[in-house]
């Protein structure tokens, strides 16, 4: 495996000048402009809301659907780790992009997004042109695959890979300095049954970046393509000391104990890992870790290593019945979840929908196996191939890919249409079969929270009594909300689909009852209390989304100590 350390970056950058003033140039980075769930000249797409959740998982889950924001964290990280001064606009406006550009001089304007984006990075470029005629544009993130980039933005500039290297390059910096880690909480504005929570200081997961890219280099992985395809990842922390170093400080300063640990394949990095457990255990810290991870790696290590470790969350590729793909080889997943579950670790399942065997003839069998693992979560999404993939590759060579005359990127993002011939599958049908897969999968599993609840629950009721003080702890923090808040959204739950669908109302009941005879009288009390505001709420959220209403991130506006000092402002 090709793995890249700090101090190896050095030699694998491609060449690129140092920025006339040095670390002394002003930077300003930026996401694409928004508002973002709804159908735009621009680009923005209502089926496209920068929601991750909403947007391909909980899709048809209506006033039930998890609805959060993430920032932009690479962004982030780079504003971290260069000594320039560095502004951050995250989720701006059109006008509060212009205003920037109008209000401060910059000598760096760097804009990251993701290829559907295209034609917003084009207009920001423009932009900036107008505005700031004597700024370095940059382009980075994902949409740095796209053929012929450099010709369809003006930009300087494109950096594809991996960010902070080639910014302390660009500014005359030390590219091999330790990765200073950005304090991010992993997501804001969660809302879900028509109820924004109240995220007081501890109580959301802080993010975690340990690396970048995934050397099993699934076919249709931009992700892994973008830092270096299959053999190919970029770590930040080499070591579980150096990951243990960084969550201490996460958790002194954020308040945190759960951490959303965004590594492509986290587990992979096999000593690394069993390292932190071993640290974890030493110092007595009750973690709960939140990973990505392939089906085989899962399967290299025992369930009693996995919940030492914290692992309480795990998003999996389940991908599709008989897929080839070596990191589901010998795997049987259903037994894999079950097992997982039982130990209280909720699943994200992802499957893929379009897959080089479907057609309209087994389509529904397609389907039918992959709700049947019952996951917390489900992810469903088109097989598409994303420029800078090996499967763009591959329909490139086999001359399938559709004209750019006749698709707009902007709909190329998983969740509508095809760029390429299928072989089986007629143009325009894809969609639908992608919709029927999420309506099937809340038709007979339910809404999410009721899932999560049915797990937490059987992870508390085997480790409660643990002679381990570290796992009893962990498992009570991450029970702390079933006997009371859970407890009122399933009696919710179970009266909004009492008339519409009494197979899962009765199947929602019977985790009230498992919750309320675990936790006695709190729970008994509290479930119709809470659950006929939450009933009231879910049901007028139910319209608010019926008369198209959207939900839009804040526009986040930060500087780093650098900038800080120029403007004569306070760090917050």
């Amino acid at each position: 495996m090709n793995t890249t350390t700090t101090a190896q970056r050095r030699v694998s950058l491609p060449a690129n000048p140092i920025h006339a003033r040095g670390a002394k140039a002003r930077v300003l980075l930026s996401s694409v402009f928004g508002p973002y769930a709804r159908d735009d000249e621009y680009g923005s797409r209502s089926l496209n809301p920068m929601e991750l959740y909403h947007n391909q998982v909980t899709r048809v889950q209506r006033g039930f659907s998890l609805r959060m924001f993430h920032r932009s964290w690479g962004l982030m990280l780079i504003r971290e780790n260069i000594d320039a001064p560095c502004t951050l606009l995250d989720f701006p406006t059109l006008d509060r992009f212009i205003e920037e550009l109008r209000t401060i001089r910059y000598d760096i304007i760097g804009v990251g997004a993701i290829i559907p984006n295209i034609a917003k990075v084009r207009h920001m470029c423009a932009l900036i042109r107008k505005h700031q005629p004597e700024a370095t544009i940059l382009v980075g993130g994902h949409v740095t695959n796209y053929p012929g980039i450099g010709r369809i933005v003006d930009a300087d500039h494109v950096v594809r890979g991996e960010g902070v290297a080639w910014m302390r390059r660009f500014l005359g910096e030390r590219e091999d300095k330790p990765i200073r880690h950005p304090r991010i909480v992993s997501g804001f504005g969660t809302r879900s049954m028509g109820v924004t929570l109240r995220e007081k200081r501890g109580d959301v997961a802080a993010t975690l970046l340990p690396s970048v890219g995934c050397p099993l280099g699934c076919n249709f992985c931009a992700t892994s393509a973008m830092f270096g395809g299959k053999g190919s990842c970029v770590h930040f922390y080499e070591s579980g000391d150096e990951l243990f170093e960084v969550m201490c400080g996460l958790e002194r300063d954020m308040g945190v104990r759960s951490f959303f640990v965004m590594d492509e394949n986290f587990l992979l990095h096999r000593k690394r890992a069993l390292r932190l457990l071993e640290l974890m255990e030493e110092r007595g810290k009750a973690w709960s870790l939140y990973i990505f991870c392939s089906a085989n790696v899962l399967r290299a290590y025992t369930i009693e290593q996995i919940v030492r470790l914290g692992v309480s969350w795990v998003w999996m590729g389940l991908e599709g019945k008989d897929s080839q793909y070596a990191k589901l080889r010998n795997t049987d997943t259903y037994e894999l979840v079950r097992l997982l579950q039982s130990h209280g670790v909720r699943v994200l399942g992802s499957s893929i929908i379009g897959m080089e065997n479907h057609t309209p003839q087994n389509i529904d069998e397609v389907i039918d196996y992959a709700i049947g693992h019952d996951t917390e979560f489900h992810q469903f999404m088109l097989y598409t191939p994303i420029p800078g993939t090996s499967l763009y590759a591959e329909h490139k060579e086999a001359g399938t890919l559709l004209s750019p005359d006749d698709y707009v990127e902007a709909d190329i993002h998983g969740q509508l249409k095809f760029n390429y011939r299928h072989p089986h599958i007629p143009a325009g049908e894809e969609g639908e079969m992608l919709l029927r897969a999420f309506e099937r999968d809340f038709e007979v599993n339910g809404p999410s929270i009721v899932r999560i609840a049915r797990t937490m629950l059987q992870g508390w009721q085997r480790y409660k009594a643990h002679p381990d003080p570290r796992l009893r702890s962990r498992y009570a923090w991450e029970a702390r909300d079933l006997a009371v808040n859970f407890a009122g959204a399933l009696w919710a739950a179970r009266q909004f689909f009492r008339r519409r669908n009494s197979i899962l109302s009765a199947r929602i009941a019977a985790v009230l009852r498992d919750i309320q005879h675990e936790f006695g009288w709190r729970s008994r009390l509290a479930a119709p209390l809470i659950g006929r505001y939450l009933a009231l709420m879910v049901n007028r959220e139910e319209r608010r989304l019926a008369r198209k209403w959207t939900y839009e991130p804040p526009t986040v506006y930060e500087h780093n100590a650098a900038m800080h000092r120029i403007l004569g402002s306070r760090p917050t």
